[in-house]
């Protein structure tokens, strides 16, 4: 939970999707094994740290749906508000802020798509992370940004102070 006056952000990319079949529309891809594991460990991670969504912003493919699925399979004591947003699918940095900005909850989790989400996560820090990675925020990569703000209406960017910044590869 954050205090009074602050809001934290979990920006989550999908898990690693599969390609199994060329065919398949781009938003209907599901996550492969290895994407369903690092979604996972990602769940597991985040229950560990006590970094729990009270409400989620994802987009509506499969990929990210199930990557939210699998990270909510973890033990999280928080049963948050899950809001499927079409307007994710793709979208600009701009966009994300523009939904994050209608967010309600003290601590919101948006799951996305690159390269959006990774321009998203760039944006916001004051500071970002060290991670060499960082800048191309591969599948399951997650940023967790507090911000010293009443309401997800007054987010800008460059405000966010970043407490983690984690990846997974599922090959575990």
């Amino acid at each position: 939970m954050t205090p009074i006056g602050y809001r934290r952000l979990i920006l989550t990319r999908h898990a690693k999707s599969s390609w199994d079949d060329p065919a398949q529309p781009d938003h209907d891809r599901p996550l492969n094994d290895r994407g369903r594991r690092s979604a996972r460990e990602l769940g597991d991670w985040l229950a560990s740290r006590g970094y729990e969504p009270e409400e989620v912003l994802c987009s509506t493919s499969t990929r990210t749906r199930e990557t939210w699925d699998a990270v909510f399979a973890a033990p999280l004591e928080v049963r948050p508000n899950v809001r499927d947003e079409a307007g994710l699918y793709h979208a600009s940095p701009d966009q994300m802020l523009a939904l994050l900005r209608t967010a309600q909850a003290p601590t919101v989790m948006i799951v996305g798509h690159n390269p959006g989400i990774a321009e998203l996560a760039e944006m916001l820090p004051a500071r970002p992370p060290l991670d060499p990675e960082f800048r191309r925020y591969p599948t399951a990569a997650t940023l967790v940004l507090d911000f010293q703000i009443d309401g997800w209406n007054e987010v800008q960017a460059g405000q966010g102070s970043v407490l983690d910044f984690v990846r997974f590869d599922g090959r575990s």
